[in-house]
């Protein structure tokens, strides 16, 4: 069986032929995708799949529902109520601080250094945690040692006498905004670059003044970065363990009891609970990422 040539006629009069599909090269691109996809399942999909499968299952190896409503009563509940409170607090207090931050860098014209400096800074900061970021504020903010706590009661302040700890609400929010404004300055900083100049003369020369051009255009344009910064900064606090598991004790924060019933330190069967918490904390998660993606997206219009 011949191949058949199907002519095809350009603007010049000429006719060519288009070549047979079998001529037509394969692309292999794709392959690249190979290692990102195992990883993604070996080390997401399968761990995440053994979760739910433990938090459903039974002593019997039947399929219960009873461990995941166990999760979300009494202490298991507070710990989620507490984590949803202060991750919300750290999430906010990110996003007001690291965008006027950000709004800040932006707008700077000289020294050109500085912007430099303010993102090579919250590149560094955004991923510092665990033991060293709650050593630095032990030493800062602590009760007995802290040089900040120190100076303030020379000057006849004491924090701690209006209910302030490292372990409480208010500590955790503090703590945890030394990594989430400078992460809200990266996720921040590229959608105040895409402001066009244009917007704001067009909204000037339409005799809007600076009030309506950030009431009509910018704080709009720019929503859907913030909600999905607001996303990511909860998720990243309520995911946070390592410097919550210097800051406060067991019962407090999902994450650290989860640890509590998985370590061996309850009876038998009580591990199902644990991995109903670690289950429903994977919802949450899930449900953040995916509001986080369709801001984004919708962000991502105004960038061309």
């Amino acid at each position: 069986m011949t191949d058949v040539i199907i002519p095809i006629e350009e603007d010049g009069g000429r006719t060519t032929s288009a070549p047979p599909p079998s001529s037509v090269r394969r692309s292999w691109a794709w392959v690249g995708l190979v290692p990102f996809f195992a990883f993604l399942f070996l080390f997401l999909i399968v761990p995440a799949f053994s979760v739910f499968l433990q938090a459903l299952k039974t002593e019997e190896d039947g399929l219960s529902l009873s461990a995941m409503g166990e999760a979300f009563s009494g202490q298991n509940f507070q710990a989620f109520k507490f984590s949803i409170v202060f991750s919300a607090g750290a999430a906010i207090v990110g996003v007001v601080f690291g965008t006027l931050l950000a709004y800040a860098a932006a707008s700077l014209i000289r020294p050109k250094w500085l912007r430099n400096l303010i993102t090579s800074f919250s590149g560094v900061a955004a991923n510092m945690g665990g033991l060293p970021l709650a050593f630095a504020f032990i030493t800062l903010l602590g009760a007995r040692a802290g040089v900040l706590t120190n100076v303030l009661n020379w000057l006849g302040i004491d924090i701690y006498d209006h209910g302030f700890d490292l372990g409480n609400t208010a500590g955790l929010i503090v703590v945890y905004s030394y990594f989430n404004i400078p992460l809200m300055v990266l996720i921040t900083l590229p959608a105040i670059d895409g402001l066009k100049q244009s917007w704001r003369e067009a909204c000037a020369n339409l005799g809007g003044t600076t009030f309506t051009y950030w009431r009509r255009v910018g704080i709009p344009v720019l929503t859907p970065s913030l909600l999905g910064g607001f996303l990511l900064l909860f998720a990243n606090s309520f995911a946070a363990y390592a410097t919550a598991r210097i800051l406060t004790d067991n019962s407090k924060i999902v994450s650290l009891r989860i640890a509590f019933f998985l370590g061996g330190d309850v009876g038998i069967g009580e591990d199902a609970v644990g991995f109903s918490l670690a289950a429903w904390m994977i919802i949450i998660m899930a449900l953040c990422m995916s509001f986080y993606w369709l801001a984004r997206k919708r962000a991502e219009r105004w960038r061309a």
